[in-house]
């Protein structure tokens, strides 16, 4: 049995906010994320266990002639090596989220106890198309007959096509009310988390009776959750995989709201895909001092050109084409660090920076 998250932002929140309670009421839980920090085992966890190397090893080789024999990408073969070993590990349930889109992703071959889209944005035009409505569009697709479908979204255009979709192809729609906000106790930083957990307790409502959980069992796993690379603050770090124009400004609004002390300097690496130029713009007006650079793990077709950048941006902006140089210089008359701009980024730096990694 499946729960399934799509969206442009907040689906890796409401994932593991539906994942944590369902393990704070005693169930066998899997969570199926993406994209990872540094390890891909952070993508496939059982009751809070990242599969195994020896396991991500054997599930490898044992569904190699499959992947090359139907010419599967790399995050379809990474999805059915995720779903085979969640069957042999025995999770009673699954939180999926969607990879991209929705309609075509890899993750849609599921029929879920209830399927979820919390926010839509434009993202990825090449494969989603280039309006907002297309996007949506693309995004409903993992609506199902006769099941539950919680449209988080709160931009009525967009509700409207999700919304049009979900009754089309026999879905049962469940709207979480604009404007809604979770306004007990949450560990998740942010205002736009509160968005995000009332559209996770929307799809915790949704579930049948042998998964509801009660209320004080929400409330004690949505104080507890944790998810690194969100708000999440360590010392005199701050990591936040914001990675598109309307996540920088839910952290810049959070900046605002809950200032660090100062200087704040920000590591920054985006995709070349994204509105970066609006991103940086974002965080010019709340951070002292960017220091612009690629995260080494990006891949190369997806990489911003740096002398593009850098003859778009104003002072006080540092251009620092090597990543561990740039790293190390943020951090000179600092008294707080930002890394932010994509999960490269984010996860490039917990990687080199000792005992950040996810996994350790």
């Amino acid at each position: 049995m499946t729960i399934h998250i799509g969206g442009t932002n907040g689906k890796g929140s409401v994932a593991a906010l539906v994942y944590r309670t369902l393990r704070a009421a005693g169930h066998s839980v899997a969570l199926y994320t993406s994209p990872h920090l540094v390890s891909i085992r952070e993508r496939m966890i059982v009751n809070d266990r990242p599969m195994t190397e020896q396991a991500f090893t054997a599930w490898t080789v044992a569904l190699r002639g499959t992947v090359e024999g139907t010419g599967a990408s790399f995050f379809e073969a990474t999805t059915a090596i995720a779903f085979a070993d969640f069957a042999a590990r025995g999770a009673a349930v699954a939180v999926v989220e969607v990879g991209l889109g929705g309609r075509l992703d890899a993750t849609n071959v599921l029929d879920p106890l209830v399927s979820c889209v919390t926010h839509v944005r434009r993202e990825h035009t090449d494969y989603l198309g280039e309006s907002l409505t297309d996007i949506a569009r693309e995004k409903a697709g993992i609506a199902k007959p006769g099941v539950p479908f919680v449209i988080g979204e709160e931009d009525e255009q967009s509700r409207a096509v999700l919304l049009g979709h979900a009754e089309r192809v026999g879905a049962c729609p469940v709207v979480v009310p604009a404007g809604s906000r979770y306004e007990e106790s949450l560990a998740l930083r942010g205002d736009h988390q509160r968005r995000n957990a009332a559209v996770a307790l929307a799809v915790l409502d949704e579930l049948p009776a042998s998964f509801h959980p009660d209320v004080q069992t929400v409330r004690r796993a949505f104080a507890a959750v944790t998810l690194p690379g969100r708000l999440d603050l360590r010392g005199k770090w701050i990591f936040d995989v914001a990675h598109n124009l309307p996540g920088i400004e839910a952290l810049a609004r959070f900046l605002d709201t809950t200032p660090p002390p100062r200087p704040l300097h920000a590591l920054v690496g985006i995709l070349r895909d994204k509105d970066w130029q609006g991103m940086l713009e974002t965080l010019a007006t709340t951070c002292d001092r960017l220091w612009v650079t690629q995260p080494p793990s990006a891949p190369p077709e997806r990489r911003w050109d740096l002398r593009q950048v850098a003859s778009n941006v104003r002072p006080p902006t540092s251009i620092e084409p090597v990543f561990e140089d740039a790293l190390a210089r943020v951090q000179h008359g600092a008294a707080t660090v930002l890394v932010t701009g994509s999960f490269h980024t984010v996860g490039d730096a917990m990687a080199r920076l000792p005992g950040f990694a996810p996994l350790g």
